[in-house]
């Protein structure tokens, strides 16, 4: 294929990612009733009032994708040295591959495509390593918060409660245990024939040490705490009622649940207010509050960095070299 029909495959490729984001998007949100919810929620309050609280929950939207940026550039830097610019670059773009695709598996395309062609399959280990360490803080913080809420709100009887409390520890460390030895997994594929061939790809799994991983690990506990910070603004601005434990509590327990279910980015709002109505009607009774606060959490965190990213599709070069700008 010569380069001039590359560039056009190319292009054709970008422009058809674009429209289908978008016109996804126009259809989930033209036929969403809870952001009209949450709008109705608070037509009440001064709008001073409402473009403080929703402008510092875009800033932290920022931060958070800003956080992403950062544990991205350093989890590559071993494959391939990328600017701090060029890594918000390929994050914003793999969100908007994201949602159309199955358990944001585009998100990973939409990012190694920013890196040389050779190095894209490395890229998609290394972006895994990063995507553990933060499934390893939402099952921590998410078994600890469910036994404090079956302690609180179930009558399970005390014996299974300590077993339930054991099965959670376990649980736990082992998620702890296996990010921090994530080099065991390099070398129990190394150990098989049919995947030793492929090698170049995973020794990546390899060059991970345990004090690169804490690093690692603190971004994505800094991530955790702002996307937590997020719904807690929200939910004690438009639930006051509600104790700010219970609140973290919920959130943790909301979070968890949702990394455990396979969804669509598009589609997951549904999921996330099923989740968040089932729990949070333990501590309130307001329903249709929770159900507006997860609804403009999806639209802030997913479908407006989605939309941002739209302009980063076209910074994508498929074949070839990239281009530097």
């Amino acid at each position: 294929m010569t380069s001039r029909y590359k560039k056009i495959l190319s292009y054709l490729i970008k422009s058809g990612i674009v429209v289908l984001a978008f016109w996804i998007i126009y259809k989930k949100l033209s036929s969403n009733e809870n952001l009209r919810k949450f709008k109705e929620l608070i037509a009440e309050i001064p709008d001073g009032e409402i473009f403080a609280v929703v402008g510092l929950v875009l800033v932290l939207m920022l931060l958070n994708w800003g956080l992403e940026a950062v544990k991205w550039k350093r989890l590559i830097s071993g494959v391939e040295k990328i600017s701090l610019w060029r890594a918000i670059e390929s994050v914003f773009c793999g969100l908007t591959w994201a949602v159309f695709t199955p358990n944001r598996i585009g998100e990973y395309g939409g990012r190694v495509f920013f890196l040389s062609p050779k190095r894209r399959i490395v890229g998609v280990v290394a972006m895994a390593v990063g995507n553990i360490g933060q499934m390893v803080l939402t099952n921590v913080f998410g078994a600890i918060a469910l036994c404090i809420f079956i302690y609180r709100f179930s009558n399970l009887d005390y014996l299974l409660f300590y077993a339930l409390v054991a099965l959670s520890v376990m649980f736990c460390l082992f998620f702890i245990i296996f990010y921090f030895n994530i080099r065991w997994l390099n070398g129990i594929l190394l150990s098989m024939r049919f995947t030793r061939k492929y090698k170049k790809f995973y020794n990546i799994l390899g060059r991970y040490q345990k004090k690169e991983l804490l690093k690692i690990l603190l971004l994505c506990l800094s991530r955790y705490a702002v996307f937590s910070s997020q719904y807690f603004i929200l939910f004690y601005w438009l639930i006051p009622e509600l104790h700010y434990l219970d609140i973290l509590m919920m959130i943790s327990i909301l979070f968890f649940v949702q990394s455990t279910l396979p969804s669509l980015d598009l589609f997951d709002i549904g999921v996330r207010s099923v989740t968040a109505s089932y729990f949070f009607k333990s501590v309130t009774n307001q329903d249709v509050a929770v159900i507006a606060c997860t609804a403009s959490i999806w639209l802030i965190n997913i479908i407006i960095p989605a939309i941002l990213g739209t302009y980063f599709v076209f910074k994508v070069n498929f074949f070839g070299n990239l281009q530097r700008r």
